[in-house]
């Protein structure tokens, strides 16, 4: 049975926060079927430690709160987060992170498609490349950018693995 201390709580809430904080600061572009969500390049934080897939999710259910889609945007972005947070985090020793950055992409792109059809009859093949395309140049291109040079840093990767018994590195 894992144990849950104080500092992975700490780590998990904070990574939550960030979260919804960097999508609330773009939130004019963090919806509908051009999505530049920034706080999306976080996600690749659970290729080295699980705790982060419950903050993602979390962060993304509670932001999603505020989306002009309404409640529906809860249930459906945040499926797609969790899933593509479970891909990255199940499959991070057969892929490498730009390969796990592509989890995001496709998930959201399928998802947020099926969503936005439904509640603004919008196409679903051109809003599935529309939000794959934003969420490609957010996790894929800026998020790998940043995360890869931050996994270079011992003192970075000691502070997202707190609380794991795993040393990776990229």
């Amino acid at each position: 049975m894992e144990i849950i201390n104080s500092r992975r709580i700490t780590n998990i809430g904070v990574m939550a926060a960030l979260y919804v904080a960097l999508t609330l600061l773009c939130s004019p572009m963090a919806y509908n079927d051009v999505q530049f969500r920034f706080s999306e390049l976080l996600m690749l934080f659970c290729y080295f430690n699980k705790d982060y897939i419950l903050s993602v999710t979390l962060g993304c259910c509670i932001v999603n709160i505020w989306s002009p889609l309404g409640l529906i945007d809860v249930g459906f972005g945040t499926a797609a987060t969790l899933i593509a947070a479970l891909m990255i985090y199940l499959l991070r020793n057969k892929v490498n992170l730009f390969v796990a950055s592509l989890f995001p992409v496709l998930t959201n792109g399928l998802i947020i498609a099926a969503e936005l059809k439904i509640v603004l009859g919008l196409p679903y093949w051109l809003s599935a490349g529309t939000v794959a395309l934003g969420e490609f140049v957010c996790v894929s291109i800026i998020g790998f950018l940043i995360v890869h040079s931050l996994v270079k840093n011992r003192s970075f990767m000691k502070l997202i693995m707190a609380g794991t018994d795993v040393k990776r590195s990229e």
